[in-house]
């Protein structure tokens, strides 16, 4: 595994991008991406985007000082959960990115030969109202989505 970036400018071809938020379907998603990658031969970049949440009025200043650094943690986290501690057999990228995480993941697309995300399980009415992430990288990525769901 590779240190964290913060940037997807070194995407290729035969990646497989799979979002990651710490759920444990986004778990099953890397697990998944894990696999697949493993058997087309490319590299697996595992990407978490983050956001500071928009307050509207006076709020109090956010409890979290530093977002960037606590994605970094759970995403690693998240990569050790799924793929185990020691060193895996597929090439794995972390990177933690700026951004509303459905935009991030399809720019990643652009470049990438797969897109992976995990679904929380709501049905099509309320995945609609919701605008998932899923749902927005489904309908607008650049290459092939495959979403995967938690067994839970």
């Amino acid at each position: 595994m590779t240190g964290q970036t913060s940037q997807l400018n070194d995407v290729r071809a035969d990646d497989v991008v799979v979002g990651v938020d710490g759920s444990s379907s986004s778990t099953a998603a890397l697990r998944w991406a894990a696999h697949q990658a493993r058997i087309t031969g490319g590299r697996l970049l595992a990407v978490m985007a983050w956001e500071v949440p928009v307050f509207y009025g006076w709020a109090p200043a956010y409890p979290y000082e530093d977002l960037p650094a606590t994605a970094g943690k759970v995403l690693g986290e998240t990569v050790r959960e799924a793929l185990g501690v020691g060193a895996p057999d597929v090439p794995v990228l972390e990177s933690v990115v700026a951004g509303h995480p459905a935009q991030v993941l399809i720019e990643a697309s652009g470049r990438a030969a797969l897109l992976v995300v995990g679904s929380h399980g709501h049905g099509t009415f309320t995945g609609g109202l919701l605008g998932s992430v899923s749902q927005r990288c489904v309908h607008h990525a650049h290459c092939p989505v495959v979403v995967v769901r938690d067994k839970d």
